[in-house]
């Protein structure tokens, strides 16, 4: 089969059937979209200055600040709706480019509809566990002085979760809409220019960046200042400012949730499709990647969209709100016990950290132009996304040391600013870092990877033992450099001069969230990177099933292999900050437990058997979940490779082009299958640290120690967080070597397609898929998770 492509023996390119039946159903509008769309132009214009003038009302009611993050947002959304008619102003392509098109949008948008659908339902129910909780609970002493009741604080937290869900939800859905329509313009532009088609993946990318990022901000400000101004904060017996983020966070638990399940119904997709399509497709029948005859190949380019767009989306999204939201609490506990005069700074510094974010972003964005050179050669599209890295990265560093200077100036420690200014530049320093070692284990153009493709050349197991050696070996530098981080940052924000009542330095904590927000300040472009990877490798797909010349699937393989790159660097990029926040949000545990306690809470004495057990025990959770992840995604693989078995048997016409593949059949049975199993392991995310601090606390009442529930659940959080960040570092890095091992061989090194070393290296691929693309980035949105659940259900442990 292989000689008889090779010699083109099958037929010329503009020989073999080029049309495909249409493939389209009914488009599918979410409803709220169709109500919209269906109201008048100009009584649609009212309503939205009507509900402009509401935000910048409860804004103005608040602070300057909210006008100002308000602002920022509304404008972004401005810029992403320019990319959006830039990017849909490009032309399709050839009617069969477009009908493919048509079916990848249909499977998402189909897949989509069912999985939010779903995880809907289970939100409801959480919230009424949340409620019922909420109303049965103890209030805090803050909350008893401002007179909040308990019905208040139950719907408050309840509206916050929900509020946190359906943002996730509208983030997630963003992404894959947006993917799914720039898919075919950047393989149509492939026709043209390799700069046009990096280009218009990138603008792409971007205007899903700018949406998620806006939309985190713009949902945390918004809640804050409508708490305020319903609260009456500040005012004569009412709740102190200082106290406010603590309401907020069943917005990052809501966040957190929905990201889970998209992150495990849409990798579980993504990698079942991607491994049924290869094990069959390009082992067995020795067909090219995307071939046309490969009946699960729709299902497969459905899956980078549902899987590597809508669920980074919500996850990115998630990432933000749970820093945004622990910044705040960290900054309004420390501006009250060194008893600052105007805390308002301190308390929404991440909120204007992030609007600063949305405006560098944009300029990097712009920074990519596009020309007509149709070389790849001549043109390395990493190098050009790097660029645009740099300018983005020059201008947070200006933007952030202003903030500082704005916001954390106080007159008590004159100098503390500097001290700030440089946590945040150790932030960046650190995402740079992130980036750059991630890149130097998964790109081909380093050794790391061009040694374990070297690996497949003596066979598939050297291929596997190099790929597992590699990605134990790439936890070290992150690890080193997590590390120096937090301790550089805690020891800035220790010296900045901030004391509380007692004398005592108290900026330690605070200077670790600032250095997460410098971190994370870039992350609406490392975003659009991220969402650049599964665009090119649509594309790619397209350009393969229309059957267009090798000159276009030159470009977009080079786009390709650049987008699995930018994908692993942004899933180290996710596991930095999630370490970072994941600190940060334990230590808003231990102040929460606190508060409810009555008690100081400091410290976890792991000395104590039942808390080492609940460290092991959080350790465990995390191996467990990801066996659970990778065997769903093995399980549903399985289905696909016998129904491409079985279509390649019964029709035999295939191979010939004489007769079409089902592709149907295939996205069904992985939309079925990632839908139930994302239940499984997401359920025991959930439910684990509640039914440990329960128990914990039952035990602890019977031994007469009433904090052990609450002792047992931190330090299960603890050693989950550590476990996590090293299991998911090793599963994201190692499965995009071999992905990249794969492609270096592709590019025509060591045999090229169809030797016995390509062969090896997509095994090391196959195994690798779900390791970087189901459990790798679950496991970071897992330990976020935690952290915001523990966080929300703290009373249930005392």
């Amino acid at each position: 089969m292989m000689d008889d492509m090779e010699s083109g023996s099958m037929g010329s390119y503009q020989d073999r059937p080029r049309t495909f039946p249409d493939m389209r159903t009914k488009p599918y509008t979410p409803l709220v979209f169709q109500i919209i769309m269906g109201l008048n132009t100009r009584f649609l214009f009212v309503l939205m200055l009507l509900a402009f003038g509401f935000i910048f009302y409860i804004g103005a009611s608040t602070s300057p600040i909210i006008v100002f993050v308000f602002s920022v947002c509304i404008i972004s959304f401005l810029v992403s709706i320019y990319l959006t008619k830039w990017v849909l102003a490009k032309d399709e392509g050839p009617p069969e480019m477009v009908q493919i098109s048509y079916a990848i949008r249909d499977g998402a948008e189909g897949f989509f509809r069912t999985q939010y659908g779903t995880i809907s339902r289970m939100a409801v129910l959480l919230a009424l566990v949340i409620l019922s909780i909420y109303l049965l609970r103890e209030r805090t002493p803050q909350q008893e002085a401002a007179g909040v009741g308990r019905v208040s604080s139950a719907f408050i937290t309840v509206i916050s979760f929900l509020l946190g869900a359906l943002c996730s939800g509208i983030a997630g859905y963003v992404g894959m809409w947006v993917s799914v329509r720039a898919n075919v313009r950047v393989s149509s532009a492939a026709r043209r220019s390799a700069r046009e088609a990096l280009q218009i993946a990138v603008r792409a990318g971007g205007f899903s960046a700018l949406i998620v990022v806006g939309m985190a901000v713009l949902g945390i400000a918004i809640l804050y200042s409508s708490f305020y101004v319903w609260l009456g904060v500040d005012s004569h017996g009412s709740m102190k400012v200082t106290d406010l983020p603590l309401l907020l966070v069943g917005y990052g638990f809501g966040a957190s949730f929905v990201a889970l399940f998209a992150q495990l119904g849409g990798g579980i997709f993504t990698k079942a499709a991607d491994v049924g399509a290869d094990l069959v497709g390009k082992v067995e029948q020795g067909i090219p990647e995307d071939d046309p005859r490969n009946p699960a190949v729709i299902a497969d380019l459905v899956g980078d969209n549902v899987g590597d767009c809508a669920a980074r989306g919500a996850d990115l999204f998630e990432s933000i709100a749970a820093e945004i939201i622990s910044a705040m609490i960290l900054g309004g506990t420390m501006a009250q016990r060194c008893k600052i005069e105007d805390p308002s700074g301190f308390i929404l510094f991440p909120l204007v950290v992030h609007s600063f974010d949305l405006v560098i972003s944009s300029v990097g964005i712009f920074s990519i132009r596009g020309t007509r050179g149709a070389g790849v050669a001549a043109e390395d599209p990493m190098r050009i996304l790097e660029k645009g890295y740099s300018v983005t990265i020059v201008l947070a560093v200006l933007t952030f040391g202003a903030s500082t200077r704005w916001l954390l100036y106080t007159e008590q420690a004159p100098s503390a600013w500097m001290n700030f200014a440089l946590c945040g530049l150790v932030g960046i320093i650190t995402a740079y870092l992130f980036v750059w070692i991630t890149k130097y284990y998964t790109d081909y153009k380093y050794e790391p990877v061009r040694t374990l493709a070297l690996a497949s050349s003596s066979g598939h197991g050297t291929n596997i033992i190099a790929g597992v050696s590699l990605g134990l070996e790439s936890t070290a530098l992150p690890v080193l450099v997590i590390s120096v981080s937090i301790i550089s940052s805690y020891w800035l924000g220790h010296s900045s001069g901030l004391l509380d009542e007692a004398g005592n330095p108290t900026g330690g904590l605070f200077g670790t969230a600032v250095a997460t927000m410098g971190m994370l300040s870039t992350a609406a472009y490392v975003l659009t990177m991220d969402m650049f990877g599964p665009i090119a490798d649509n594309a790619g797909g397209i350009v393969e099933m229309s059957q267009q010349p090798e000159s276009v699937r030159e470009i977009t393989d080079v786009l390709d292999a650049v987008g699995n790159t930018t994908k692993a660097t942004t899933k180290g990029f996710a596991i930095g900050s999630a370490a970072l926040a994941s600190f940060l949000l334990f230590s808003a545990y231990m102040d929460e437990v606190a508060s409810f306690a009555r008690v100081p809470f400091k410290e976890v004495d792991i000395a104590v058997p039942e808390i080492f057990v609940g460290g092991l025990l959080g350790s465990m959770l995390i191996f467990l979940f990801s066996a659970w992840a990778c065997s769903a995604v093995g399980r549903t693989a399985q289905e696909v490779v016998n129904e491409v078995r079985r279509q390649f048997i019964e029709r035999p016409g295939i191979m010939d082009y004489q007769e079409k593949p089902d592709y149907g059949r295939c996205v069904a049975i992985v939309a079925s299958a990632s839908l139930k199993e994302m239940i499984k392991p997401g359920a025991l995310a959930i439910i684990s640290p509640i039914a440990v601090g329960i128990v914990f606390r039952i035990l602890g009442h019977y031994i007469g120690h009433p904090l052990l529930g609450a002792k047992v659940v931190a330090a299960m959080l603890m050693f989950a967080t550590v476990t996590g960040i090293l299991m998911a570092l090793f599963l994201n890095t190692a499965g995009g070597a071999w992905d990249n091992a794969k492609k270096y061989i592709e590019t025509g090194a060591l045999g090229g397609k169809g030797s016995e070393c390509h062969k090896a290296a997509i095994t090391g691929d196959t195994v690798g898929d779900p390791f970087k693309d189901t459990a790798g980035p679950s496991i970071h949105v897992l330990i976020k998770m935690l952290a915001t659940i523990t966080l929300v259900m703290a009373p249930i442990f005392l």
